[in-house]
């Protein structure tokens, strides 16, 4: 593959709006924190703090900083990438072998120093365990030629992984099947951190040989030992994680220069009310907002509130529509209205109604303040391969009744349906997205009934990974910037995201791997165009519209920037917490 670079294409559409900070009258004086502590508060719990099954935001957003990886991205540039771990590579055998040399001087947080055999032992662990929880299968297939497993693939043995990943003296070395461009990218990942092997073994984890390597393949690390007691070379190091919260605190021997700020505590507070109560009084620095709307009604203005706005938006969103529902979430399990049957969704006919039931325009106005365009696919305008002459899908209550007229040879329409739909705890824009779906499908019909549930965090990634919901907000950051990583997540049957749809269609998979395969950057692009198309015409997903950035923070925080920020690197700031500073 051909990555195109993608900062400048972010760069170009890059416009700031920074909030004037004043008073309103009559309005609450605010206080200001402690300078040497960090509070984050937000709506969701913290699934894990592994590395190697990190692979949701929540948990992201703390292991960035509590790990470091080989690579990391250059200021705020999609596209260039730099040292961090490793202080220098070399690129071999047709860019088949890769050569890494180390950081000098480096310690855990247990004390103990960072050697070559951890960095073999971090990336081995990633490809013995490589759980469907985490985002291995793509450092998988660089290193392996598959995203599986050794239970799902019995060609994966340890001698294959040992010949991917091994230490030459001190000098890491990747072994790849064959060429992968975006191999360097996927090093950047949160995921791919190097963890302590001597401290893993003590607290049980895998011991990295031969003779175990079967035990731990595929094995669950949400709740591993390693997640109770992380020990990474990050600037900070955990000191408490409980179900309400996660503290650290700045690492003594960090081998890097020193975190100004001492204490980071995120904390879960699930009413939003709360959060900005102690937003504006300067209890919190950051929060989850809850969306534009209440940035506009209840922080923009407020002294010491700083919105940030127009940042790149890199992430793409749908509900998704599950065509083959595993497990009770179905009701009666029949077409009588008090239920679905579990292949529902199967008919293409219900699922164009869901779609042009959706009310983009209304979606954009009241939620996210008129930013954003409706999208025909789902893969950021900042990436290449987004081909805007295709038609997005549009609101229109006439081709929906139209659709569920047709749908199952009209029992749908006849006979109704109640469907389940699910959404995060605490995530006003998703809750809102699904209410308004709500209203225009009971509208259509009065036998059709939509049940919308709030779900935890850490409950929603577990459902949907197993294909449980009929219907679930969807969500993707990328974890490198290439195009791939959007298109064969949401619409590869082989894709991470294939069991919250559970839908195949031979077409796309093909032209998917097609597009794997070359570095005609124009033949790219050409395939991804038509995946569009073709995606649009069978309906696999409520498609939301593109919604540009936006970070709310207290005046007294330091290092919250355009020029900072990198979506790539932090999920919260745009940048680590070891680069932010409070006044």
């Amino acid at each position: 593959m051909n990555r195109t670079p993608l900062g400048a294409l972010a760069l170009t559409t890059l416009a700031l709006t920074l909030a004037a900070c004043n008073n309103r009258s009559g309005g609450e004086q605010s206080t200001k924190g402690p300078q040497d502590t960090l509070v984050i508060q937000q709506s969701s719990d913290v699934p894990t703090l592994d590395p190697g099954t990190t692979y949701d935001t929540g948990s992201g957003q703390i292991v960035e900083n509590l790990y470091e990886t080989l690579l990391t991205y250059k200021g705020n540039s999609l596209d260039e990438l730099e040292p961090l771990l490793a202080t220098e590579w070399a690129e071999g055998n047709g860019g088949r072998e890769y050569r890494f040399t180390l950081r000098e001087g480096v310690k855990f947080h247990s004390g103990n120093p960072m050697t070559c055999a951890d960095a073999e032992y971090s990336f081995r662990r990633n490809l013995v365990t490589n759980t469907g929880e985490s985002g291995n299968w793509f450092i998988a297939e660089s290193l392996l030629g598959t995203g599986a497993n050794a239970n799902d693939d019995k060609s994966v043995t340890w001698q294959r992984i040992t010949d991917a990943v091994k230490c030459d003296g001190e000098t890491l070395v990747f072994t790849l099947p064959r060429t992968d461009p975006a191999f360097l990218a996927k090093l950047a990942y949160v995921g791919q951190s190097i963890v302590d092997s001597k401290h893993a073994a003590e607290v049980g984890e895998w011991d990295g040989t031969e003779a175990t390597w079967k035990e731990a393949v595929g094995k669950d690390l949400a709740n591993s030992p390693l997640s109770q007691k992380p020990s990474g070379t990050g600037a900070y190091r955990l000191l408490e994680k409980s179900a309400t919260s996660v503290s650290a605190t700045a690492f003594e021997d960090y081998w890097g220069e020193k975190p100004k700020i001492k204490n980071v505590i995120l904390q879960k507070v699930p009413e939003l009310a709360p959060r900005v109560q102690a937003f504006l009084k300067g209890d919190a620095d950051l929060i989850e907002t809850g969306g534009r709307p209440i940035i506009k009604e209840q922080l923009e203005g407020e002294q010491g509130v700083v919105v940030l706005d127009d940042l790149p938006d890199t992430t793409a969103s749908a509900l998704s529509l599950n065509q083959n529902i595993k497990g009770t979430a179905i009701g009666s399990g029949k077409l009588d209205g008090q239920g679905i049957p579990a292949n529902f969704f199967s008919d293409v006919d219900v699922r164009r109604g869901f779609v042009a039931a959706f009310d983009i325009p209304t979606y954009i106005k009241e939620v996210q303040l008129g930013k954003g365009e409706a999208r025909n696919f789902l893969l950021p305008e900042t990436f290449p391969g987004y081909d805007s002459s295709v038609d997005a899908a549009r609101f229109d209550p006439e081709i929906a009744r139209a659709a569920f007229q047709r749908a199952w040879n009209g029992q749908v329409w006849a006979n109704g349906f109640t469907v389940k739909i699910s959404y995060r705890a605490g995530s006003e824009t998703a809750k809102t997205a699904m209410e308004l779906l709500k209203r225009n499908i009971e509208d259509l019909n009065p036998k059709f009934k939509v049940n919308i549930v709030a779900r935890e965090w850490s409950e929603l990634i577990k459902a949907g990974n197993a294909g449980t919901e009929p219907m679930i907000t969807t969500a993707w950051a990328p974890d490198y910037a290439d195009p791939d990583n959007f298109v064969h997540t949401f619409y590869s049957s082989e894709g991470y995201y294939n069991p919250r749809i559970n839908a195949g269609d031979p077409q796309i998979d093909a032209w998917i791997n097609e597009a794997r395969a070359t570095t005609d950057t124009a033949r790219r692009d050409e395939l991804y165009s038509q995946i569009a198309r073709r995606a649009q015409e069978l309906a696999l997903y409520i498609i939301l519209p593109s919604n540009p950035t936006v970070v709310v923070h207290r005046d007294n925080l330091q290092g919250v920037s355009a020029e900072t920020f990198n979506p790539m690197t932090s999920f919260v700031t745009g940048t680590l917490w070891r680069k932010l500073s409070k006044s």
